[in-house]
C-alpha cells in the first residue's frame, strides 16, 4: 500500500465503519449493554467522519487554480474540525444514555456472543488505525491522522467496555456498565478537544516546528559563510505543504542575473532539505538602510 493515495484509506475507513456498526449494533441488541451501545454510537460517528474525510482529501488533491493559487490543501482542516465536533457529539450521546442507566441498571444477556462480535469489530478498527497512521506519516495528512486517532479511541473504548461487560457477571455489579460508558465518554471528549486544537493551529498558519526551522537554518548556513545575509524568515504549514519566505541581502553592485541565480540556489537548498516546501525569496541590496527596515508584516 506504499503508493496509495489518502483517498484510498478514507474509502477503506468507510467500509470498515459500516462493518463495525453492524457488528457492534448486533452486540448491543443481544446484550442490552449501554456500554456496547456507546461503542456502536461511536462507530456511527466514524462513518460520518470517514465520509467527510473522503470529500476533504479529494478536494485537497485538486491542483491550484486562479482562485486558489496556493492549492486546496487546507480543505483537510475542515475534515479534522468536523471530526472533532462529531467526536464531542458522540461523547455527549454516550454520556446521556449512560446517565439514565446509572439510576436504573439493567442485567445483561448473551454476553459471550455480544463480546465476541465487539472484539471482532475492535480488531478491524485496530488494524485499520495502524495502517492509516503509517499512511498519514508518509502523506503528511492531518485527515488520515485524525481518522486514525479516532479509530484508536474507538479501540480503547471497545476494550474498556469489553472488560466492564466481563466483570459484571463476575462481580454482580450491574452498575459497572453505565459507569464504564461515562468513563469512555470522558476519554472521547479529551481526544476530540486535542484534535480540535490541532485543527485550529493549522488554520491559524502556525509556524513550522522548531526542528524543521533548524533544518532551514542549516540549509542557509553555507550561503551565510559566503557573506550572504538573511532576515524576515517566516514559515507556515498547510497540512502536507510547508511555506517559507525570506529576504536575501546581497551587495548592491550585483547584477540581476547574479541575484536570481543565488535565490534559485537558496530555494533549491531549502526544498531539498524539507521536501514538500514552497520557498519564496525577496532580493535586497545589503547597503540600503531600507532593506533592514522592511521586516514587519505591515510592509
Amino acid at each position: 500500500m506504499g503508493n496509495r493515495s489518502a483517498r484510498f484509506y478514507t474509502l477503506l475507513s468507510i467500509g470498515a465503519a459500516v462493518l463495525t456498526i453492524l457488528l457492534k449494533t448486533t452486540a448491543y441488541l443481544l446484550t442490552g449493554s449501554v456500554g456496547l451501545l456507546s461503542d456502536a454510537a461511536e462507530s456511527v460517528v466514524n462513518l460520518v467522519a470517514a465520509i467527510v474525510a473522503t470529500w476533504a482529501v479529494t478536494f485537497a488533491a485538486k491542483p491550484p487554480d486562479d482562485e486558489h493559487a496556493f492549492g486546496h490543501f487546507k480543505a483537510e482542516y475542515f475534515s479534522s474540525g468536523a471530526e472533532s465536533v462529531l467526536i464531542l457529539v458522540a461523547a455527549g450521546s454516550i454520556a446521556f444514555a449512560a446517565w439514565g442507566r446509572l439510576f436504573d441498571p439493567q442485567p445483561l444477556e448473551q454476553v459471550g456472543i455480544g463480546l465476541a462480535l465487539s472484539f471482532v469489530a475492535t480488531a478491524i478498527n485496530g488494524a485499520l488505525a495502524f495502517v492509516m497512521l503509517r499512511a498519514s506519516r508518509r502523506l503528511r495528512s492531518i485527515t488520515l491522522r485524525a481518522d486514525a486517532h479516532h479509530l484508536l479511541t474507538d479501540v480503547w473504548t471497545s476494550v474498556g467496555v469489553g472488560v466492564g461487560v466481563i466483570l459484571i457477571p463476575i462481580t454482580g455489579w450491574i452498575i459497572l456498565d453505565p459507569i464504564i460508558a461515562l468513563v469512555v465518554a470522558a476519554n472521547i471528549v479529551w481526544a476530540g478537544l486535542r484534535l480540535l486544537r490541532e485543527t485550529g493551529m493549522g488554520l491559524l498558519d502556525t509556524a513550522l516546528p522548531a526542528e524543521e526551522r533548524q533544518t532551514i537554518a542549516d540549509a542557509l548556513e553555507p550561503f551565510e559563510a559566503e557573506g550572504i545575509q538573511f532576515h524576515a524568515l517566516r514559515t507556515r504549514v498547510a497540512v502536507a505543504r510547508r511555506f517559507v519566505s525570506l529576504h536575501v541581502l546581497v551587495p548592491g553592485s550585483w547584477t540581476v542575473k547574479q541575484g536570481h541565480d543565488l535565490c534559485e540556489a537558496i530555494e533549491l537548498a531549502i526544498a531539498r532539505s524539507l521536501p514538500g516546501t514552497f520557498v519564496f525569496t525577496h532580493l535586497e541590496p545589503l547597503e540600503d538602510p531600507v532593506s533592514w527596515a522592511d521586516q514587519a508584516l505591515e510592509r
